[in-house]
C-alpha cells in the first residue's frame, strides 16, 4: 500500500497546534509574570521546569506518578488551584524525570513544592486538600 502523504501532513498538523497550545499556556503572562494558564502545565525536563519557574511569580510544582493513589485523589485540588489562584501549576511525573525528582529531593509522591520569585518557599508532602493548597499559594 503506498502512502499519499496526507496521513503524515494532517498528524503534523495536529501536532504542531498542540505545541502551540503547550507553548502558549507555559508562556502565558511572562511578560508581566501575572497572568496563569488555568490548566497544569506537564514538565518535559529540567530546562523546562526551569523555565516555567523563572517566567512566573507563583508556580506550583506537583510531583506526582500515574500509580499513586493519593496523586490521583488530590488531582481535582491541583486542578482547582491552576483554575482559580495566580499560581502556575507545573506536574512533574517522578517515573518519567527519575533524574529531575532526585534533584529535587522528592523522597515520595505526592510532594509540592511552592515557588515564589524562582525560589522555592513551601514543600508539602502526601495528600493535600484544596483548601490548604489554596492557602498556601495565598500566603505569598
Amino acid at each position: 500500500m503506498e502512502d499519499d502523504g496526507d496521513g503524515d501532513g494532517e498528524l503534523d498538523a495536529i501536532r504542531e497546534r498542540k505545541r502551540e497550545r503547550l507553548l502558549g499556556a507555559e508562556t502565558a503572562g511572562a511578560e508581566t509574570g501575572t497572568e496563569a494558564p488555568d490548566e497544569p502545565i506537564g514538565v518535559n525536563g529540567e530546562t523546562h521546569l526551569s523555565e516555567i519557574v523563572d517566567s512566573h511569580r507563583l508556580v506550583l510544582v506537583d510531583f506526582y506518578a500515574d500509580w499513586c493513589g493519593p496523586c490521583k485523589a488530590m488531582e481535582p485540588a491541583v486542578e482547582a488551584v491552576a483554575a482559580d489562584t495566580e499560581a502556575v501549576v507545573a506536574k512533574v511525573d517522578i517515573d518519567a524525570h527519575q533524574g529531575l525528582a532526585a534533584e529535587s529531593n522528592v523522597r515520595g509522591v505526592p510532594t509540592l513544592v511552592l515557588y515564589a520569585d524562582g525560589e522555592p518557599v513551601e514543600r508539602l508532602v502526601g495528600l493535600q486538600d484544596e483548601t490548604r493548597l489554596r492557602s498556601l499559594v495565598d500566603e505569598h
